[in-house]
C-alpha cells in the first residue's frame, strides 16, 4: 500500500493592471534606468492601484487553481493564505479570501514567514494532507508590497511589485509523485535585516512614525544577500544529500525572484544551466512571497513542468527564514 503524499494539481497567478517600467521608478529616485536593471535583473513590476487589494488578487490566482485543478470552491478543507502585506491587522486575509469565494465553515489563517511564507503554508498544507485530516488545501501567497514602499529609498523601490500565486495541494497515494519534503528554517537573530519597524504593538502607529517613514519596508540589502546566499546553498546541499538527488537530476529550479544577481549566483554555484532555472524577476520585480508561487505557475503553464520531472524550490526572506521543497511532479 503506497503511504499518502500531497500532489499540486492546480496552479494559479494573478497581477494588478499597472504595469510600471524601471523609467518611472528612475525619476523617483533621480537614477538612471539603466542602473536598476543593472543591480536588480529587473525591467518592469506591477503596482496595485485603488481597486487592488491582496484578498482579490489572492482571488484571482486562487480562481485559476481551482480552474485548473477541475474543483471549486466548495471542495476546499482549508485555506492558507501567506502575506507580509495584509489588508488589516486582523481579520486574516485568508478570511477574507474565504468570504470573496463564496464558502463557509471550513479553515482560513495567515501565515507570516516573510519571502519564504508560501513554503511555510506548502509545509502546513503538506503535513494536514499526509495525516488525513484534510483531502483539499488552497495555498495562496498574495502581496501588495507597493504600499510598503518608501519610493525615495534606493534599496527597496527598485525591486518590489504586487501579485499573487496559488496553488491546489491534494492527497494522493500515487505513487512517486507529489511532494517529496519540505525543510523550512529561522535565525531570528538576524530579524533586523529585512523589517517594517513601526505600525505594530511596539511601535504603535503615530505622528511620529510616519514622520520618520518607519512604516514603510528597510532591507540591509549587502548582509542580507551574503547571509541568504549562504545558508540557502547550504540548506540546498543537505536537502539534496538527505533525499540523495544530484544537482545534475534536478528538471527544473525556482529559486525566490529576490534579485536577478542572486539567482544567477546560485545557479553558477550549482552548475544549473538558464534553461533548468525559472526567472520570472525581469518581468514582475520582487513580489515577496509571491514569487515563488507566481514563478511555479509560470512554469507550469508554459510548459517546463512534466510529469514526472525533479523541481527544486528554494527561498529566503525576513526573519531570517529560509526553506526548499523537493518535488517530483504529476
Amino acid at each position: 500500500m503506497n503511504l499518502p503524499l500531497s500532489r499540486i494539481s492546480g496552479t494559479g497567478s494573478a497581477l494588478p493592471a499597472r504595469r510600471v517600467e524601471n523609467q518611472e521608478v528612475a525619476d523617483l529616485l533621480g537614477k538612471d534606468a539603466s542602473y536598476i536593471y543593472r543591480v536588480s535583473g529587473i525591467r518592469t513590476r506591477y503596482w496595485a492601484e485603488s481597486q487592488d487589494d491582496c484578498s482579490s488578487l489572492a482571488e484571482q490566482a486562487s480562481c485559476q487553481a481551482l480552474d485548473q485543478a477541475g474543483i471549486t470552491p466548495n471542495d476546499l478543507d482549508a485555506i492558507i493564505v501567506s502575506t507580509t502585506s495584509p489588508e488589516m491587522v486582523f481579520p486574516s486575509t485568508a478570511c477574507l479570501l474565504q468570504a470573496r469565494l463564496g464558502i463557509s465553515g471550513i479553515p482560513a489563517f495567515d501565515c507570516s514567514a516573510s519571502c519564504s511564507g508560501f513554503l511555510y503554508g506548502l509545509s502546513m498544507a503538506d503535513c494536514f494532507l499526509r495525516a488525513g485530516q484534510f483531502q483539499r488545501c488552497l495555498v495562496v501567497a498574495s502581496e501588495v508590497k507597493s504600499r510598503t514602499l518608501d519610493h525615495e529609498d534606493l534599496s527597496t523601490a527598485i525591486l518590489f511589485g504586487d501579485g499573487a500565486g496559488a496553488v491546489i495541494l491534494e492527497r494522493s497515494t500515487f505513487p512517486d509523485h507529489g511532494i517529496v519534503s519540505i525543510r523550512l528554517h529561522a535565525d531570528g537573530q538576524h530579524h533586523d535585516l529585512v523589517k517594517i519597524s513601526g505600525g505594530g504593538s511596539r511601535q504603535p502607529l503615530s505622528q511620529a512614525v510616519l514622520d520618520d517613514r518607519s512604516h514603510t519596508l528597510r532591507i540591509q540589502g549587502a548582509t542580507l544577500y551574503r547571509i541568504a546566499v549562504r545558508q540557502l546553498q547550504q540548506a540546498l546541499v543537505d536537502h539534496l544529500a538527505e533525499e540523495k538527488w544530484q544537482v545534475a537530476e534536478l528538471d527544473q529550479v525556482i529559486f525566490h525572484q529576490a534579485n536577478g544577481r542572486m539567482i544567477a549566483q546560485l545557479c553558477r554555484m550549482f552548475g544549473i544551466a538558464p534553461e533548468r532555472c525559472v526567472t520570472t524577476i525581469e518581468q514582475v520585480g520582487n513580489t515577496s512571497s509571491a514569487s515563488i508561487a507566481m514563478a511555479l505557475d509560470y512554469a507550469n503553464r508554459n510548459q517546463r513542468l512534466l510529469k514526472g520531472n525533479r523541481i527544486l524550490l528554494g527561498t529566503f526572506g525576513g526573519g531570517l527564514t529560509w526553506g526548499t521543497a523537493l518535488i517530483r511532479w504529476g
